[in-house]
């Protein structure tokens, strides 16, 4: 089981008490963004500032990402540079990933994993294209600028975002890639930051983007394995395997039958779950 994502912070590069304070905080991963989060007369200071961070501090096992800004800017190039091999960084977040051809630019002078914001609709056309880039580790939805683009109207259940949404975990689950979902923007709404977490769960994301750190025990909560997920988790395997010892193929386990697909998803239960565990170690 990779680390577990289920809370990924945003965190601007150019705010040195929020960069200090995400030190301390319980999310799995930090987006350290150069990006949206950066004004354009704070873009150069911002890099320099982060590039120090990184490198004087210690964020623990937390997942660090840096979102660089576009190659088709004025500071994308200086970005790459700064951040292509630099110790501190696990992986350079690409913004607006419209196709391979932008992974492969920057491919082309990164060394580290990189990782996709799908923001547009172009980029969710070509998700499943773009999910099989053998350098990139991960997707993010850009769920602002995705319905901005539609012109979609704000629904509580996401309705009009749910076909790009849906083709973006087509595609990360079809290469194996690590999918996280958009940000909730009413991060004092915790009611509806947990409904829309549930859904993009049951969906298949791995976790959600974050603004603010009041969202990350809900995030945390939902996008991890219940004690009674866990429990039935264990359940089945052992009864699978007690069927499988007396030459059953199948299990019956509370009425209902257990297969061998089950204990494959029970087995990846009790990994994430283990794994969460070890973050907290």
């Amino acid at each position: 089981m990779s680390r577990p994502v289920r809370s990924v912070l945003y965190i601007p590069a150019s705010k040195e008490r929020a960069l200090e304070k995400a030190r301390d905080l319980p999310t799995d991963a930090i987006i350290f963004d150069l990006e949206d989060a950066v004004s354009p007369e704070e873009k150069d200071r911002a890099r320099d500032l982060l590039a120090e961070e990184l490198t004087a501090q210690d964020f623990g096992a937390r997942l660090r990402i840096v979102r660089v800004n576009g190659l088709d800017t004025p500071w994308g190039a200086a970005d790459l540079a700064v951040f292509a091999g630099h110790p501190g960084v696990d992986a350079v977040l690409v913004p607006k990933v419209n196709a391979p051809a932008v992974l492969d630019a920057v491919a082309a002078v990164v060394a580290k994993p990189l990782w996709a914001m799908l923001e547009t609709a172009q980029g969710c056309l070509n998700a499943a294209a773009i999910a099989a880039h053998p350098r990139l580790e991960g997707m993010v939805m850009g769920t602002n600028d995705l319905a901005k683009e539609l012109g979609a109207r704000f629904r509580a259940d996401r309705l009009p975002l749910i076909a790009g949404l849906g083709a973006c975990v087509l595609a990360a689950r079809a290469a194996g890639k690590v999918v996280v979902d958009g940000v909730y923007n009413a991060f004092k709404d915790e009611a509806g930051l947990r409904a829309e977490c549930e859904q993009g769960r049951d969906m298949g994301f791995d976790g959600k983007t974050l603004i603010h750190p009041a969202q990350l025990a809900i995030a945390n909560e939902v996008f991890a394995p219940s004690d009674a997920e866990v429990t039935l988790a264990r359940r089945m395997i052992e009864a699978y395997r007690a069927a499988r010892a007396q030459g059953q193929g199948v299990a019956v386990l509370d009425g209902r039958i257990v297969e061998n697909m089950h204990v494959a998803n029970a087995t990846t239960i009790l990994a994430k779950a283990s794994a969460i565990a070890a973050l907290a170690v």
